[in-house]
């Protein structure tokens, strides 16, 4: 077919506020319907950017989100509450549209297959649309600007139509500013890679593959000069979270980016931990959820890791225990963001070591790792909930061999994980046992590898890699988690803190070489 570069109108109408619906009238908007096999409209699947401009594409092309810097203030209005009751208004966001010959023009959602995929080594993305015999393609780049170069047969027309004028004042579509902006990510993001310790011999291509994807991905979602390192290109994801944060600190560290995971920790060591489980891009709390008890340890193993001496983490430290007596665990929400309580999470990120600990006692290394072992030991393995073994086995048991070592607590972690893994779906585990439904989530998937891998535990860790791989989107990002069934991704596409975990898991599978 002769491509031929589309004529482009962008008209951009600033529409009322649209009102955030539960979906339950037959007046509300509705959210279209998407190809079969594929995820609705207006939930991400690929993101865009090198850390400053940061957009989400959606499965059809449209930009479903945009921020200037990841953590920054949302351009586009499309609230998770809104996607998850599927009322999002056909107009939100950027979206292509496609006239076919002179006929009413159509959303690629109605197309008859679409496809999606990056361009090699790059956060270029492209996506491809067949309506009968024609295609049309789109590609977008970000980096001072938004840009976007359009390509269809002749006789077929794309415009881009928006009601979010915020977000059309930084596109640039299907001019020389586009094309250069375009070439330019390109390039950077080719150069950027190359810096990374590369994945030692005998590494499958499928390995490479995911390998720099998860390091672009987590360029993305990281701004290069203040450090914060958010979750995900999505609301209510959008934000820094310490754990997830100090996870992708320790993945470009792993990797050879040095200072992109020093910038992170020197972020995370100037928060108030104690004010909130998530932090917006200027290091403001969250309001709505209170602190959690394993950012203290996460924070400091990154720390660590980093070469920084963590010394501004005693405050927040003293702070979060203020509540509690001597020796026994602050009542705080876990990595499941639920109620309070003594969890299996929290207890191995507080044990991280003296200075670092939740636990304000003087007992040793050995006799902490023994007490988490009566406390949330069983036959089976490690339970989520101190003293309750109906709670189910807890997949954060990985975490006691990776990031925080307490070797006595091995023989129990890897039993709950070899559990886990029997037990899994054909995209992965689910977070415990006692998790309610079976849609499995892509963090504890790649943490239980990773950890395994540590352990010698070759085979299973590798097993849980093929999960992520068919969990996967066909570009190959990671949602936060899919319909077991199906695997369409549910949530946040792609998730940082899976990606950065897949890096951990990959280099211990395949650790460099020298």
């Amino acid at each position: 077919m002769g491509w031929a570069r589309a004529a482009l109108a962008l008209g951009a109408v600033v529409a009322a506020g649209v009102l955030l619906v539960s979906g339950g009238s037959g007046a509300d908007p509705r959210t279209p319907a998407g190809v079969p096999g594929l995820p609705p409209p207006f939930l991400g699947t690929a993101v865009v950017g090198d850390g400053r401009l940061t957009a989400a594409i959606d499965a059809y092309g449209d930009v479903v989100d945009l921020r200037v810097r990841p953590g920054g203030r949302a351009l586009i209005d499309n609230p998770s509450a809104r996607q998850a009751a599927g009322t999002v208004p056909s107009d939100t966001g950027i979206v292509p549209w496609v006239s076919l010959g002179g006929r009413p023009a159509r959303p690629l959602w109605t197309a008859d297959s679409v496809t999606q995929h990056y361009r090699r080594g790059t956060n270029v993305v492209v996506t491809t649309a067949r309506f009968g015999v024609a295609r049309v393609r789109i590609s977008y780049a970000a980096g001072d600007s938004l840009a976007c170069l359009t390509e269809a047969p002749q006789g077929v027309r794309i415009s881009l139509r928006s009601s979010e004028a915020a977000a059309v004042r930084w596109l640039r579509c299907d001019d020389r500013a586009a094309g250069s902006t375009i070439r330019a990510a390109e390039r950077d993001d080719r150069r950027w890679l190359k810096r990374s310790q590369p994945l030692g011999g005998g590494a499958p291509a499928w390995a490479e593959r995911m390998y720099q994807r998860s390091l672009l991905t987590l360029r993305a979602l990281t701004n290069p000069r203040s450090g914060a390192s958010v979750a995900g290109a999505r609301d209510g994801w959008a934000y820094i979270w310490p754990r997830d944060a100090a996870t992708a600190a320790l993945a470009f560290n792993a990797a050879g980016h040095q200072r992109e995971a020093q910038e992170i920790v020197d972020f995370l060591l100037h928060l108030k931990l104690n004010a909130a489980a998530r932090f917006i891009g200027h290091g403001q709390p969250v309001p709505g959820r209170g602190p959690q008890g394993d950012a203290l340890g996460w924070v400091a193993v990154a720390a660590r890791a980093v070469g920084r001496s963590g010394g501004g983490l005693a405050g927040p430290s003293q702070q979060l225990s203020a509540e509690t007596s001597p020796g026994s665990p602050p009542s705080l929400p876990d990595y499941q963001e639920k109620a309070s309580g003594n969890y299996l999470g929290n207890a191995i990120a507080s044990a991280d070591g003296p200075k670092m600990a939740l636990y304000r006692s003087k007992s040793s290394r050995r006799r902490r790792e023994g007490a988490i072992a009566a406390e949330f030991g069983t036959h089976e393995g490690l339970v989520r909930i101190a003293g309750e073994p109906g709670s189910g086995l807890d997949s954060a048991a990985a975490w006691a061999v990776e990031p925080f070592g307490l070797r006595g607590l091995y023989p129990q972690a890897r039993r709950t994980m070899l559990r886990l893994v029997r037990r899994r779906g054909r995209f992965g585990i689910t977070p415990g046992e006692a998790w309610p439904g079976d849609d499995p989530w892509t963090a504890p998937t790649a943490w239980t590898a990773w950890s395994l891998a540590a352990l010698g535990e070759r085979r299973p860790a590798l097993r849980l890699l093929a999960d992520l791989r068919r969990a996967a989107t066909p570009a190959g990002d990671l949602p936060e988690r899919v319909d077991a069934q199906t695997g369409v991704p549910r949530s946040t596409t792609p998730l940082a803190w899976t990606h950065a975990f897949a890096i951990l898991t990959l280099l211990e599978l395949w650790p460099p070489e020298g």
